[in-house]
């Protein structure tokens, strides 16, 4: 069985692909919104060179990363486990070596990779105007605002996804989404200007 169609049936087995779903838009909007708010609080201060605004955005990058990860994997690890126990004590077999037992072993790996790199993945796009910069590239705007730019783009596109799955209008949701964006920005820049 091909690596792919096994996670899709370990999914299946376990009615997780809500969870990765989930998983996936939570914490690409945590990462989303994390680089938001760092490179608007760049720009209303004396921002620095752009190496600088780099190393600390992929620190947090990096850092929720390892969290989504670390915090997955503890998570539905235990409820994986608990659930191939449940069903065991329900069939008074041991299930250990069939699916339901992979599942319990591989699933929680798969969320907590899922969890972990949507906000690195999404992180690194934002930031990639500032490599370009970095890289002596011109970009028809500033970087640091060129990042803001692909910031909201992204979270629009986070709801949209969102109102997709729901099924409710994806352009409302998407506005949504792009509205607590904004709100966050707005208030980073009145407390960084008071």
């Amino acid at each position: 069985m091909r690596l792919v169609d096994k996670a899709h049936l370990l999914l299946r087995i376990t009615s997780t692909h809500g969870i990765a779903r989930r998983y996936f838009v939570v914490n690409g909007f945590d990462g989303a919104l994390t680089m938001l708010g760092l490179i608007i609080g760049f720009m209303v201060s004396d921002p620095p060179p752009v190496a600088i605004i780099i190393s600390a955005c992929l620190g947090a990058a990096i850092a929720l990363a390892v969290s989504g990860v670390s915090s997955a994997y503890v998570s539905e690890s235990a409820e994986r486990l608990r659930a191939l126990e449940q069903l065991q004590d329900a069939m008074a077999v041991d299930l250990g070596e069939s699916f339901h037992g992979d599942a319990a072993r591989w699933v929680p790996m798969m969320i907590a990779l899922v969890n972990g790199l949507a906000p690195l993945v999404i992180s690194m796009l934002i930031m990639m105007p500032l490599w370009l910069a970095h890289a002596g590239v011109q970009l028809p705007v500033a970087p640091l605002k060129m990042a803001v730019l692909v910031a909201l783009v992204l979270i629009f596109f986070l709801g949209v996804f969102l109102g997709r799955i729901s099924g409710v209008s994806w352009w409302r949701s998407g506005l949504q989404t792009l509205l607590v964006a904004l709100l966050t920005a707005a208030l980073i820049t009145f407390i960084a200007s008071n």
